[in-house]
């Protein structure tokens, strides 16, 4: 390397070195490096390969047992589901997983495409069952039972027989039986940074215009179906997300105080009704909006319409302690909700509490 070469080079590599210090020091005080233990709680991912997926097993038996006690509550108990959700099996035949492409696709015989007719890699259901389900307790699922709800899932919609049991042995041969395997393109640039672009146009710059009108909107009915998704957001990044509760004040308050939250050591609340704030706060936390609206119904009631089944019924607040601490269906329709004997006692009584003070 000559002297100049290695002058230039010295350079660059101590521009690159004060860049890195720039970039620490510009945030002082903000984050820390990740452990090694926080990396791996995140590092979950199932590649396509089966890299990254753990060691285990699980039976279809068992996967029916699993489904039903956690998944059929929303996706039904054969995977057909309700009103909320869109149905997991149907749309596939026994010649689908001879060829790997599901005809239904491509013919639109199948009123509503399924989750089994368009998956092509095996490693996605695995990977987004251990992530994402149950939906009110995410990632709480053992990896055994990972793999005996795959497996319930694969045995409904035909690919492995009843007596089948999943591990990752063999789910590399269970790849090979999967309706749509062969339906997955990868030649296009979503998929090989070489490939070309599944779509094609060309950038506008001329005659561009002056205002956008929008024509189509969320109904107000359907805004505040999720809960606010403002709060759901990131607090960094582009994306705030917009306050859909309809009861949200569009404007900041004036001339108004909002009560601060009630510490541990605070007195009893009178008249045995639950603070609104921690009340709400604990609503939230055992995963009770998912399923319920305060003014409209999501998977499960209103929480304002249980208010006023409730209303005057005497023994209403232990009676509702009880439901929800076991759980159950058939009030409110075939849609169960799921037992709830995990949570303190207390904290069901609270917010039964809030719930019978109209959900405030």
């Amino acid at each position: 390397m000559s002297r100049a070469v290695r002058a230039v080079f010295t350079v660059l590599l101590l521009c690159f070195v004060s860049m890195q210090a720039l970039a620490a020091d510009s945030y002082p005080g903000v984050g820390r490096t990740a452990t090694a233990k926080e990396i791996a709680a995140w590092d979950i991912d199932v590649r396509p390969d089966f890299k990254g997926l753990p060691p285990g097993s699980g039976s279809v038996e068992k996967g029916m047992l699993v489904w039903e006690g956690k998944c059929a509550m929303c996706h039904g108990s054969f995977g057909e589901s309700n009103q909320v959700f869109t149905p997991i099996i149907g749309g596939t035949t026994k010649q689908d997983i001879e060829i790997g492409r599901v005809a239904a696709l491509s013919g639109n015989t199948q009123p509503q495409r399924t989750t089994m007719m368009k998956l092509s890699q095996v490693s996605t259901l695995w990977d987004y069952i251990n992530r994402a389900m149950p939906w009110n307790v995410p990632k709480s699922l053992t990896t055994d039972e990972v793999y005996a709800v795959t497996a319930y899932i694969l045995n409904m919609a035909e690919v492995v027989p009843d007596d089948y049991v999943l591990s990752n042995h063999n789910i590399a041969d269970v790849q090979k039986r999967l309706p749509n395997r062969n339906g997955l393109q990868t030649r296009h640039g979503m998929w090989d940074i070489k490939g070309k672009p599944d779509v094609r146009n060309i950038a506008c710059m001329t005659d561009c215009a002056a205002s956008v009108s929008i024509s189509s909107r969320l109904p107000d009915y359907a805004r505040n179906a999720h809960g606010d998704i403002a709060e759901q957001n990131r607090l960094i990044g582009p994306v705030r997300g917009a306050d859909t509760l309809a009861a949200a004040p569009t404007e900041p308050l004036k001339g108004k105080t909002v009560p601060a939250a009630p510490s541990a050591s605070a007195e009893p609340p009178k008249n045995n009704v639950a603070p609104v704030i921690d009340a709400a706060a604990l609503a939230k936390k055992y995963a009770c909006m998912a399923c319920h609206g305060i003014s409209n119904k999501i998977v499960g009631p209103a929480l304002r319409d249980v208010q006023k089944k409730y209303a005057g019924v005497s023994g209403a607040e232990d009676t509702l302690v009880a439901k929800i601490k076991a759980g159950g269906q058939g009030v409110w329709g075939s849609v169960p909700m799921p037992s709830n004997a995990q949570v303190p006692d207390a904290d069901i009584k609270m917010i039964v509490r809030w719930i019978m003070g109209g959900a405030q």
